[in-house]
């Protein structure tokens, strides 16, 4: 008997797509309703963003707020494709939130990666990265994050003093295998959409790899020298059974982590479909 179609899955992927179609219509109608926040978030958020993007940007900003709080600051950087149109939509969600373009990369690195960091989409992401945090703790967070109820507890981990950041851990290692010199560099996956930062970091190891690396980076390059460089400063992941990145449930129509007990969770491209089929979460 031959196999029958995953059913659940392909109704689950329609599914997220007619919401997010709907969603992204009534986005003029939907900013103009503000949250009122429960608390103030003492700190700075950043997110890096593209026009693509611009629904989940303002779902995300929404549940922060939500669950969270109204932060010191949102700041949302562009990679330069935002229109006019939805820069005045995302300034809309609320008054700490703003627009900016990625910053330069910092001064006197090597030509190498400076060219990196100023021009390649990932390479823009890991400058800001870099450049944090500036004035105090400041949370980053990609377009592509939920908050949920127990992200309350954020507030309490900003207060952190003995340690340089958290990170949030991926299910598995997802990167540019040519920057690691053994298996056991993989261990413990750091994942870029979610890092929590108390201190500038020491960047030196994954620039030294950066710059022996043969050929071009790839879209994961970034993500693997933020890897290295946690551990490196010893980074500390954020509690795995709360701050979610899983794959496990891709196939399933249920999201199996979204609820009261979740602080957040990354739909990454696999479930980017469960971000729109949990919204009543």
């Amino acid at each position: 008997m031959r196999n029958l179609p995953n059913f659940a899955y392909h109704l689950a992927l329609q599914l997220g797509k007619a919401l997010r179609g709907s969603y992204r219509v009534f986005l003029p109608a939907i900013v103009r309703f503000r949250r009122n926040p429960p608390r103030s978030f003492p700190f700075e958020v950043f997110a890096y963003s593209n026009e693509r993007m611009l629904p989940e940007q303002v779902v995300s900003i929404r549940s922060f707020l939500r669950h969270v709080g109204r932060p010191k600051s949102f700041t949302v950087v562009s990679d330069g494709s935002h229109s006019d149109r939805s820069i005045r939509l995302l300034m809309r969600v609320d008054r700490s939130v703003s627009v900016a373009t990625a910053p330069p990369a910092p001064p006197g690195l090597p030509a190498k990666l400076e060219g990196f960091l100023n021009s390649h989409p990932t390479g823009k992401q890991l400058a800001l990265i870099m450049s944090m945090p500036r004035n105090g703790p400041a949370l980053y967070v990609d377009a592509d994050v939920r908050f949920f109820p127990a992200a309350s507890d954020l507030v309490a981990l900003g207060e952190a003093k003995d340690l340089p950041a958290y990170y949030l851990a991926d299910c598995k290692f997802a990167g540019d295998p040519r920057l690691v010199r053994d298996a056991g560099e993989e261990n413990e996956p750091v994942n870029t959409g979610v890092l929590f930062l108390f201190r500038k970091l020491d960047w030196s190891l994954s620039i030294r790899r950066f710059l022996e690396l043969k050929g071009e980076p790839t879209f994961f390059t970034n993500q693997t020298m933020t890897h290295l460089t946690m551990h490196e400063n010893g980074g500390r992941r954020f509690d795995p059974a709360r701050y979610v990145l899983q794959l496990d449930d891709q196939c399933v129509f249920a999201d199996r982590y979204a609820g009261p007990r979740l602080a957040l969770r990354h739909y990454v491209n696999p479930v980017r479909h469960k971000f729109w089929t949990s919204l009543w979460h």
